[in-house]
């Protein structure tokens, strides 16, 4: 039981509410201990995973580029796009988005996310396309950005595993192959392409049904009762 030092030293950190940084190190460095690596065995072994998912800090540089943009008038530059393209709904620029997101983290890209393409660029589109029929009060607006979030849901979580490289089918094979079964990547990644057809579908229904209802809503003047 003393092997699980490091969980409670993780459980006890996050509810007195120390540094998340330390109190992660501190399991770490425990649990090492335990294990009867010594402390440079453990530097090392932190080292390498830091190395080894570095691409995690994209994030933290992705954000302050974004308000950057922002802050010269990226919203404003996407509502006025949605605004020249009558024919463009807010449920028809989610289901574009989702698609496109699909297909390029099949492939293996990530080109999209919540916080690089939802925030500043799909959601003020969406709104702009809703105002566009009479909808833009502040209860119908959270739910529109709730739908366009779910469009980078739908896209990234149900076409990732298309990709044979990607790492939720590295997981499964290791943990498969640990286990004692032989699985192939390429026919695992052809299992995922029913479930990401199904996703679409599902998702072009809602999408639909959201562009019926702000119909409904600014043709009965109902914008203003979300």
């Amino acid at each position: 039981m003393i092997k699980l030092i490091g969980v409670v030293i993780v459980i006890a950190g996050l509810l007195f509410r120390f540094n998340p940084l330390l109190v992660v190190l501190a399991a770490g460095f425990a649990t090492g201990l335990v294990a009867g690596m010594s402390p440079l065995e453990i530097l090392s072994a932190i080292g390498q995973a830091f190395v080894t998912n570095r691409y995690m800090s994209l994030l933290v540089l992705v954000l302050p580029v974004i308000g950057v943009l922002e802050r010269f008038g990226l919203r404003e530059k996407a509502e006025d796009i949605i605004r020249s393209m009558k024919t463009l709904t807010a449920g028809r620029v989610m289901f574009v988005y989702q698609l496109f997101r699909q297909v390029t983290v099949g492939l293996g890209l990530q080109l999209g996310g919540h916080p690089s393409f939802i925030r500043p660029i799909i959601a003020p589109m969406t709104e702009a396309a809703a105002a566009r029929e009479g909808v833009s009060n502040a209860g119908w607006l959270d739910r529109i950005r709730g739908m366009s979030a779910s469009a980078e849901n739908y896209g990234n979580f149900f076409g990732q595993l298309i990709f044979p490289a990607a790492g939720g089918l590295l997981l499964i094979k290791g943990v498969m192959e640990n286990a004692g079964y032989k699985v192939d990547l390429l026919v695992m990644s052809q299992y995922a392409i029913p479930s990401a057809i199904a996703a679409s579908a599902i998702a072009l229904a809602r999408f639909l049904l959201l562009d019926r209802a702000i119909r409904a809503a600014g043709k009965n003047k109902g914008g203003d009762r979300g």
